[in-house]
């Protein structure tokens, strides 16, 4: 196998993007596309002169490719992912992997049983300043975490959350912007801090007219007792991007593509217990860190995936990290309901049952305008 034939699953808005991305990864060869939308499939396949199909079973089934990127609404990439490995084909995932721990344990699963490569595409990990923070914390530079920040806010109108049924809706989506729009930032808080061992945090719907939260907020707990606040909500313009790390030896900011390291000399413990005069502080100096030239964004993910089917290559975003996001949202959303301080991992079956009960409540929406359409502003 010289190149590995995908086929896309979910045409209408984000697949389209990774369809015309697709030229740019020599590694593949786009083959058949999905959609419920017989138009949109139509439309699609014809574009690219690729089979179309408005079942993703069927083409899944159609022996045509060897590897899917899945790029439904996000409660139904378990369900696509679960049957792909089951014929045998490789899965790249569109975030969040699931909305819900428990599918995203069956994944995981899911793909050892077959032995196929299993991605998700959080892209974001392909770009400079947030290899480059990673990178400072594997060489030690910040020492022992003793303080977090995460702020993701972004900005969508109401005309975007009536732009289908599912969104921001319990039933069809699992979660607001959680689940939506913060993903990408909780991976990168968790890829450079960990996953935190404790939450206590609230969430809210502000702005919107819709049923799930438009903004959430956490204190965090991590295991070596250092403490972290985290900020997402969809109510803020401009918007602002910033994970703040500081730790024992130095400290990292990242802010809107801009990352900062300095380093703290010498450590703040060995400072502050020897220090003799009253007003003093440790000398702090700034850190240059390099790191490999690599494309960033969508076609990147995609090339490494294709590379790990061909030829082993380790994998940028592995489907057992996507999880990470996914325990993190879920806590906090379990945390906000049921009024208390949650462990991660959550409780699977006190999750679950939450989701539940959220899901019966959820009602139609009274306005829902039907666009599908991909976000223009999205780098590749």
């Amino acid at each position: 196998m010289d190149k590995v034939r995908l086929a896309i699953i979910g045409v209408g808005g984000m697949g389209s993007a990774h369809a015309r991305m697709m030229v740019e990864v020599e590694e593949v060869q786009l083959k058949a596309v999905a959609d419920i939308d017989p138009g949109v499939a139509k439309s699609v396949g014809e574009r690219y002169g690729v089979a179309f199909f408005t079942d993703y079973r069927q083409c899944i089934d159609s022996g045509l490719a060897d590897a899917v990127i899945v790029a439904t609404p996000h409660p139904s990439h378990p369900e696509v992912a679960e049957y792909a490995f089951s014929k045998g084909l490789h899965v790249l995932t569109e975030k969040p992997m699931a909305i819900n721990p428990v599918e995203a344990d069956r994944m995981i699963e899911a793909a050892k049983r077959a032995g196929k490569v299993f991605a998700v595409m959080f892209q974001m990990r392909t770009e400079r300043p947030y290899r480059i923070a990673r990178k400072a914390i594997e060489q030690g530079v910040v020492g022992e975490i003793m303080r977090t920040e995460l702020v993701s806010a972004w900005y969508r109108n109401q005309a975007y959350y009536d732009s289908a049924e599912w969104r921001a809706t319990w039933a069809g989506e699992g979660g607001g912007v959680l689940v939506n729009q913060a993903p990408h930032l909780l991976d990168m808080f968790c890829w450079l801090a960990g996953l935190p061992a404790k939450v206590t945090a609230s969430t809210r719907t502000r702005l919107h007219d819709i049923e799930t939260e438009d903004e959430a907020f956490a204190l965090l707990e991590y295991a070596n007792g250092a403490h972290g606040y985290l900020y997402t909500t969809t109510n803020e313009a401009p918007g602002t991007q910033r994970i703040e790390i500081a730790g024992d030896r130095g400290k990292i900011v990242i802010q809107d593509g801009q990352v900062t390291i300095r380093r703290v000399e010498p450590p703040l413990r060995e400072f502050t217990l020897s220090a003799s005069d009253m007003w003093s502080g440790p000398k702090t100096e700034p850190v240059e860190i390099e790191v490999e030239d690599m494309p960033a964004g969508h076609a990147q993910v995609t090339r490494n995936f294709a590379r790990a089917i061909l030829y082993g290559e380790p994998l940028l975003s592995p489907g057992e990290e996507g999880i990470w996001c996914v325990e993190l949202a879920s806590g906090i959303i379990l945390s906000s309901k049921r009024n208390k301080a949650v462990s991660l991992p959550v409780d699977r079956a006190e999750y679950d049952a939450l989701l539940r009960e959220l899901k019966a409540s959820s009602q139609p929406k009274r306005r829902v305008l039907g666009q599908r359409v991909s976000d223009p502003n999205i780098v590749r």
